[in-house]
């Protein structure tokens, strides 16, 4: 099950409002910082969260600066 909320704020502390999950009601200003990192889990066998920063733009419809510059790649084990 995805037991856990997609994001959520980061500011003093890495943690913070707003959550960004099912349940959420609040509004994602333009120039917060928050995280997406949606995760995948399979039962008896473990899972994974791939975690992006990003920075809220100030247009509707325009994308979010992505702060991540971490490369992502898929390596089978």
């Amino acid at each position: 099950t995805f037991s856990h909320g997609l994001g959520h704020g980061v500011g003093l502390r890495i943690h913070e409002a707003p959550g960004i999950n099912a349940t959420a009601d609040g509004t994602l200003l333009a120039g917060a910082v928050v995280t997406v990192e949606p995760g995948v889990y399979l039962a008896d066998r473990g899972g994974v969260r791939i975690e992006d920063t990003l920075v809220v733009a100030d247009t509707a419809g325009q994308a979010p600066d992505l702060l991540t510059r971490f490369p992502k790649e898929l390596t089978l084990l």
